[in-house]
């Protein structure tokens, strides 16, 4: 299962990004996705979830009430709207398909497929 991850780039802080993560229909609606990211020197950390039919969501705490996760199934897409870009979230971001439909996990153990990572840079 391919996923492919797009819409990183360069951001002047306070600034917003939209990041998709676009999957295969069969292998992608019925499931939870989550986005991850890791920062130079920094393990990779759980950003944001959402399950296969949107009703939950779960966020990190840097994140909440600045970043919105959402999926548009009809596109097997699903996005992280980022807004408030802070220095600090400047990162790989790399979209996951989580092992499972109904919970939101922050593990990566959890996922069995990753994305190929976007780079987010926000300038101060």
């Amino acid at each position: 299962v391919q996923l492919q991850a797009s819409g990183g780039g360069l951001v002047q802080a306070g600034g917003s990004l939209r990041l998709s993560c676009a999957g295969p229909r069969r292998a992608f609606n019925n499931y939870a996705v989550g986005w991850f990211r890791q920062a130079p020197g920094k393990e990779r950390e759980f950003v944001a979830a959402i399950t296969w039919d949107g009703r939950s969501r779960d966020y990190s705490d840097s994140v909440i009430g600045r970043f919105t996760i959402f999926r548009d199934d009809a596109e097997t897409t699903v996005y992280l709207q980022m807004t408030s870009l802070r220095p600090e979230d400047t990162a790989v971001y790399y979209c996951a398909r989580s092992l499972y439909s109904r919970s939101t996990d922050r593990l990566e153990k959890d996922y069995a497929y990753w994305g190929q990572g976007t780079q987010v840079t926000v300038s101060s």
